[in-house]
């Protein structure tokens, strides 16, 4: 399926796009930059922009002065209007399959994004977030940069994140506190009856990760659990 590319929208070089997506008016993609197939990017949507760093390169990447180390994107996405994601600098800003970037939302340099991520309207994420999958993100939530939210967890509209959030865990507040286990998440990703006790407990710090869930769920957790550095 042929992409549809709005006439007042800009690609830059360096950009290579996939089959059917759907770049609205306005628009600026700059290079590098690999979008997949099937996305949907808004009216107003800036991909590709310089990393918010003074003390790095802002080219004119729409007349080809390319810098960076890209911005690299799956398949599947929607990107609402005046959603912005900007270029990497140590590793390519990733936003993988399947999310829903609702109006206003900001990717900072070297954020990776996994599966199904939704940011809600005007959250943003600052330089080398990490954000696992099916994790949703509140209205005005401000992520500060190098933190790490869990697979499944949800962070409260208006919520200050200043280094983690556990998976499938419930934060709020400024700055963001663990006040719960997120049920809704764990029923959508088909963990339910004993494995969901058994994961609140887990998500309270109880106990290990439990057996008997979802084999998505359990790889997602181990990497979670591989991921964590020796003082946490």
């Amino acid at each position: 399926m042929a992409n549809r590319i709005h006439p007042t929208a800009v690609v830059g070089d360096g950009v290579v796009l996939g089959d059917g997506n759907l770049v609205g008016p306005y628009s600026v993609i700059l290079g590098p930059c690999r979008i997949g197939d099937g996305n949907w990017i808004g009216p107003h949507v800036s991909i590709g922009a310089p990393a918010e760093w003074r003390g790095g390169p802002h080219p004119a990447a729409w007349d080809g002065e390319l810098a960076g180390e890209g911005v690299e994107i799956g398949d599947g996405n929607r990107l609402r209007e005046f959603v912005t994601v900007h270029q990497g600098t140590k590793r390519a800003t990733r936003i993988d399959d399947e999310c829903y970037l609702l109006v206003r939302s900001h990717v900072g340099h070297d954020v990776l994004l996994d599966n199904g991520v939704t940011l809600s309207c005007s959250a943003q994420l600052g330089g080398h977030t990490e954000v696992g999958a099916h994790a949703n993100i509140g209205m005005g939530a401000v992520v500060h940069q190098h933190s790490r939210i869990g697979p499944g967890a949800m962070v409260g509209m208006g919520a200050s994140v200043r280094r983690e959030v556990a998976p499938f865990s419930i934060a709020v507040g400024n700055p963001a506190r663990e006040v719960g286990v997120n049920e809704v998440g764990l029923g959508r990703c088909g963990v339910a009856g004993p494995a969901a006790e058994a994961m609140a407990e887990y998500v309270k710090g109880h106990a290990p990760v439990p057996d008997g869930l979802p084999g998505e769920i359990a790889a997602l957790l181990a990497a979670w659990e591989r991921g964590r550095t020796p003082a946490e």
